[in-house]
C-alpha cells in the first residue's frame, strides 16, 4: 500500500522517483485538493541535456499526466554563475550569447513530454534572467540577502565539502544559492508555483527557498527530490565509454541512443522501465519475472520505448531494425553511425588509428591502439592486428561502404565522400 492518496506522489512512489519531501501529509494534501504547479530548473552548461537529466524531465511529465502544471525553468540567469554543488572547482564562464544558444539547444526535448500551452495544467517553460538580470543589487541585499545566514550557509554539504578539501569557493559561486532560493519566491508569484523537484544534491538549495518564501510571505512552499541515479556498476547516469549520452539527436544519433539502452545491465533494467517508461506497472512486473535469453528481449523494449518518446516511434523502431539487422543477420542496417571521408584522403590512405578516432570508436590514437592489440577491433568483420594497417579505396565493401567495428556492439560506416 502506497503512504500517498494522490495520484502523483503515489506514482512518484511507485515508480522510485523519491528520495526526501519536506512534507510529505501537506503536500500529499495540496496534490489532492488543488492544481498544483511544480518546476525544476536546467543550467544551460550545453546545448543539450544528457540521460543524466531524463529524471527530472519524467517527473515533469508525470505531473502533467496526473493533472497538474509543471514549469521548466531555464538557468539563463544563474547560468552566468554555475552551480557550485558538489564541484570541486568552478565551472566555466559562458558568455550570455552562449548560454542563450545552449537554451535554444535544451528547449528541442521538452515537447516530447510536455505539452504547453496556455490551459491550467499546460506546461511552462521560463527562464531566470527575466528577473535575475534586472536585480538591483543594494535592492536584493536589502530585501533578500538580509534573510540568509553565512554560518548556516557554510555547513551545506555543497560548500563544506569544497572548504574542506581546500578548493577555492569563489563569492560569486557563494551567491548562486541565494538566487536559486529567491527563483522560488519568484516563481511563487509569477506563476503560483508551490513545488520544486530536483537531484537529491539540491536539497539544500530548495530548502533555502522554502525559508525564503516563508520570510518573503509566499504561500506554503515544498521540496521533492529524486536519488541521485547510477548504474549497477556504479556509472554515473549520462557517461558511457565514449562520453556523454545527449538527447539532441543532432548530437548523438537515435540509433546511438537506443543502443545505451540496448547494453543496460541485467540489474537495471527493472529500474529503469520505471523510471524512463510509460509501460504500465503491472507489465512491467509481469517483465520483471522474465529470466536468461528473454532479459535480452526486455532490454531491446525497454530501449524502443525511451527511444520513441524522445526521438518519435519511428525513430525508435528504425533503430530497433537496424540493431537486429547488424546483430541477427549480419546485415548493415540503415541507420548505424557514420563518417564521411574525401575521396582524396581515402585514394591516398589513412592509417587505421586515426580513422578509429575519427569515427568515434575510440578517443586517441593510444586507445585505437589498445582496441587493435585487444582484438576488439575489425574491418568489414575481419579482425586486424595490425595497428599500421592503412585504409583506403580497396576497403570499400560490395555495399559502397567500410565497415569498423569495435567490439560486437559498435559499428560506424565510413563513407567515401
Amino acid at each position: 500500500m502506497s503512504r500517498f492518496k494522490s495520484d502523483f506522489l503515489h506514482i512518484m512512489e511507485e515508480r522510485g522517483f523519491i528520495h526526501q519531501i519536506s512534507d510529505e501529509e501537506g503536500l500529499d494534501k495540496l496534490f489532492r485538493t488543488e492544481t498544483v504547479t511544480g518546476y525544476i530548473g536546467f543550467d544551460p552548461t550545453a546545448s543539450s541535456l544528457h540521460v543524466g537529466g531524463l529524471m527530472q524531465i519524467m517527473m515533469l511529465h508525470w505531473m502533467q499526466k496526473t493533472g497538474h502544471r509543471p514549469v521548466a525553468l531555464m538557468g539563463g540567469g544563474t547560468g552566468m554563475i554555475g552551480d557550485p554543488s558538489f564541484k570541486d572547482e568552478a565551472r566555466k564562464m559562458m558568455t550570455v550569447e552562449t548560454i542563450a544558444d545552449n537554451i535554444a539547444g535544451i528547449k528541442k526535448v521538452f515537447s516530447r513530454y510536455v505539452h504547453f500551452g496556455d490551459g491550467a495544467t499546460d506546461a511552462l517553460m521560463v527562464n531566470n534572467a527575466d528577473w535575475l538580470r534586472k536585480l538591483n543589487y543594494l535592492e536584493f541585499l536589502r530585501d533578500v540577502g538580509r534573510h540568509f545566514s553565512v554560518n548556516r550557509m557554510l555547513s551545506f554539504d555543497s560548500v563544506r565539502l569544497r572548504l574542506e578539501r581546500e578548493h577555492s569557493l569563489s563569492f560569486l559561486e557563494f551567491n548562486y544559492m541565494i538566487l536559486q532560493a529567491y527563483d522560488f519566491v519568484e516563481l511563487s508569484k509569477r506563476h503560483h508555483v508551490r513545488l520544486q523537484m530536483g537531484g537529491s544534491d539540491q536539497w539544500g538549495n530548495i530548502v533555502n527557498g522554502i525559508e525564503l518564501g516563508h520570510r518573503m510571505d509566499t504561500p506554503q512552499l515544498y521540496a521533492l527530490t529524486s536519488p541521485l541515479l547510477t548504474t549497477a556498476s556504479g556509472v554515473k547516469m549520462g557517461k558511457s565509454l565514449n562520453g556523454a549520452v545527449w538527447l539532441n539527436a543532432d548530437l548523438l544519433k537515435p540509433y546511438e541512443f537506443w543502443q545505451y539502452w540496448r547494453n543496460t545491465e541485467d540489474a537495471d533494467v527493472v529500474r529503469f522501465l520505471k523510471l524512463y517508461t510509460t509501460l504500465p506497472m503491472d507489465e512491467i512486473k509481469r517483465l520483471s519475472t522474465l529470466q536468461g535469453a528473454e532479459i535480452n528481449e526486455v532490454k531491446k523494449l525497454l530501449a524502443t520505448e525511451i527511444t520513441a518518446m524522445l526521438h518519435g516511434r519511428e525513430a525508435a523502431d528504425t533503430a530497433a531494425e537496424t540493431a537486429r539487422k547488424t546483430f541477427e543477420e549480419g546485415a548493415l542496417g540503415a541507420d548505424l553511425p557514420h563518417i564521411d571521408i574525401a575521396g582524396k584522403e581515402l585514394a591516398a590512405g589513412i592509417g587505421l588509428l586515426s580513422l578509429l578516432v575519427k569515427s568515434g570508436l575510440a578517443r586517441s590514437n593510444g586507445e585505437a591502439r589498445r582496441h587493435v592489440q585487444g582484438g576488439a577491433i575489425k574491418v568489414n568483420d575481419i579482425a586486424v592486428e595490425d595497428e599500421s594497417r592503412m585504409i583506403n579505396d580497396s576497403d570499400i565493401n560490395t555495399d559502397g561502404v567500410i565497415k569498423l567495428s569495435f567490439g560486437k556492439k559498435k559499428h560506424v560506416l565510413v563513407n567515401r565522400k
